[in-house]
């Protein structure tokens, strides 16, 4: 079964846009109140005559905070400043940084959604993608029977490597222990992307072996993220429902 959707001229501009208008990171910053959590009164006084003066001690002018007095002799010990013990950092990172106004046009989000499609379906791509296998055993584009969603996931592992052939192994998720520093800092596993299983709306497969999608929510990042050419089997169903989103046809 040969569709139109994979016979979509690919633009890889359009798809590198947009995949860079999605890139998103994850926002970080100080607490507001960081540093300011003391009993420091602003900046010291150094007139004469007056009621905690910091005049004649040789103190810079910098915010105290009071740990002991006696009379008017006061024990005092910068804070909230930089370069003082448990003060602010000089310049932490904002919120602000972070947020991403990036917008991209509803046409060249078809584009590249078509594209990256289509990509899928070219051996070109996909050889380029993983660069361990030198030649397809199987034609592409992978397209299989509905009734597959019902099959248990040994079942459809079994489907699977018959219907990949050489790209069976690249398509699984393994899951690896990092090496490097990366493991004491919360991200002690990595794993390969697999491949994606792209099915209609009706339709429903639980596994963490590989991502699932649904036809309707299917996005460019699923399908290009790190480069065109992905592992990708669509069902009987998903092809219709993309070829109906290709067209601008509603069900």
């Amino acid at each position: 079964m040969k569709s139109k959707i994979f016979e979509y001229p690919i633009r890889e501009d359009i798809v590198a846009k947009v995949i860079e208008t999605k890139k998103k990171q994850q926002p970080y910053s100080n607490s507001p109140v960081a540093g300011k959590q003391h009993s420091a009164k602003g900046l010291i006084v150094h007139a004469r005559h007056v009621w905690r003066s910091g005049y004649g001690r040789g103190q810079s002018r910098v915010p105290r905070k009071i740990f002991s007095r006696r009379g008017s002799q006061f024990n005092w010990q910068g804070a909230e400043v930089p370069h003082a013990k448990g003060g602010m950092r000089a310049h932490p990172p904002k919120i602000t940084q972070f947020v991403r106004d990036l917008k991209i046009n509803k046409k060249e989000l078809k584009i590249a959604l078509f594209s990256s499609i289509s990509a899928t379906a070219s051996e070109k791509y996909i050889l380029k993608k993983y660069s361990t296998i030198k030649k397809l055993d199987k034609k592409a584009p992978f397209i299989v029977s509905s009734d597959l969603t019902k099959k248990k996931t040994k079942d459809i592992l079994s489907e699977l490597k018959t219907i990949l052939g050489n790209l069976y192994p690249v398509s699984i998720k393994e899951k690896s222990i990092r090496a490097g520093k990366g493991k004491l800092r919360g991200r002690k596993y990595k794993s390969n992307a697999g491949m994606i299983l792209i099915i209609g709306k009706n339709e429903n497969v639980k596994t963490g072996l590989f991502d699932v999608r649904k036809a309707n929510e299917l996005s460019v990042s699923d399908l290009a993220k790190g480069g065109l050419g992905r592992v990708a089997v669509y069902t009987e169903e998903a092809v219709k429902e993309l070829e109906n989103k290709m067209e601008g046809k509603k069900k």
